[in-house]
């Protein structure tokens, strides 16, 4: 019999998307293959603590425990290490018996981390640092993918579409608010939306109407970032699609949310994440099949314009008035909860979850093969 592969799955972490990383890890581990790999559940917790599988395994819902498999020693002597040693290069081994190191290889990495630390090229950098294949983009598409104003500046040289925008610093707006806001007015006008520049899930996002509800939009922005972007607001339908793949990625059917009732104005948290009935996410996007090509072109090329690798969500705007296609944002590690878009899209472009997450891992072994093809000395 095959040896099984055993994959690391990362989960939880510091940013405002901790409680949507736990319920895509959970996901993950109900749907991957238990017959080809031993899954190792990692934690990082919200103070940033590494946690080894047994402790990991417990903020994991009941189902997705009773999937793991068996584990010896405690709770309380199972963290992470991160060795120094040069034989153990990096994230490879855990602390489970009592303070005697057990040593456990894992073949593959799948970071399940939203948000900053895990999904903006931290993670990646150990990760790489550590010489282990690891699913998704590699460093510079997932601190790109994060930051929402340089991944606006490269969609513009790749020649994609954006609505406009304005960013500005956390201390600039301590320092002289008024003129912020002018700037504001001046060049977007209301309504707009502030968001924090580095961050997903719609986690400090507010829609601004007036100078008053400018200024509290910005003070919840900028306590979870210190780049803080104001973006146009486009009457629009909002359309999203999932791309997959290396260096010849593809593209699924695109998918709409379709809005009955939105006290909120936007698609918040709350829309995304919990079953208000207000919200379907419906796929495939009823659009013309001209449309639906066109916007699986420019989700590549999203893709590629910010050296993708994996898997990545690309978002639209499909103007109401003027039908215009906008590229609005790329999400490098997008949602994988029961409820997100990008499972659901490639499930109706013929992709079961099962079967994605093995395309996901075969594309991690492969870019870390091409990469290690890199010479590393001069000679």
């Amino acid at each position: 019999m095959a040896k099984k592969l055993r994959v690391g799955v990362i989960f939880g972490g510091r940013s405002g998307e901790h409680e949507v990383s736990l319920r895509s890890a959970a996901s993950v581990i109900e749907a991957i293959d238990r017959k080809q790999y031993e899954v190792v559940p990692i934690a990082i917790s919200r103070e940033g603590k590494w946690l080894g599988p047994p402790e990991a395994a417990r903020l994991l819902p009941q189902k997705a425990q009773a999937l793991l498999p068996a584990r010896p020693g405690s709770a309380s002597a199972s963290d992470v290490a991160i060795l120094g040693d040069p034989a153990h290069l990096g994230l490879i081994s855990f602390d489970l018996n009592g303070g005697s190191v057990s040593s456990e290889r894992l073949d593959v990495v799948f970071p399940v981390l939203h948000g900053p630390f895990g999904e903006d090229g931290t993670l990646q950098g150990l990760l790489e640092m550590a010489n282990i294949p690891y699913v998704g983009c590699g460093v510079l598409a997932s601190a790109c993918g994060m930051d929402k104003v340089a991944m606006k500046l490269l969609f513009l040289q790749a020649g994609l579409p954006v609505c406009k925008y304005l960013w500005f610093l956390r201390s600039h707006w301590d320092k002289d608010r008024a003129v912020v806001v002018r700037n504001v007015k001046r060049e977007l006008g209301f309504p707009c939306f502030v968001k924090p520049a580095n961050l997903g899930s719609s986690v400090g996002v507010s829609k601004a109407v007036d100078k008053r509800s400018l200024e509290r939009a910005i003070e919840l922005a900028a306590q979870y970032d210190r780049k803080i972007i104001v973006e146009e607001a486009v009457d629009a339908r909002e359309i999203e699609c999932a791309v997959l793949g290396n260096d010849q990625p593809k593209a699924s059917l695109p998918g709409e949310y379709v809005v009955h009732d939105n006290s909120a104005g936007f698609l918040d948290y709350n829309e995304k994440y919990t079953q208000t009935g207000h919200v379907d996410f419906v796929v495939p996007a009823p659009v013309s099949k001209s449309l639906a090509t066109k916007i699986q072109r420019l989700a590549i090329r999203a893709f590629q314009s910010v050296d993708g690798a994996g898997l990545a969500r690309v978002d639209f705007f499909l103007k109401r008035d003027t039908k215009e296609l906008l590229v609005n944002e790329l999400n490098t590690l997008p949602g994988l909860t029961e409820v997100s878009g990008y499972p659901k899209m490639w499930a109706v472009s013929g992709l079961s979850y099962t079967r994605m997450l093995d395309v996901l891992i075969e594309l991690a072994f492969e870019r870390h093969g091409d990469k290690s093809l890199n010479k590393t000395t001069r000679s």
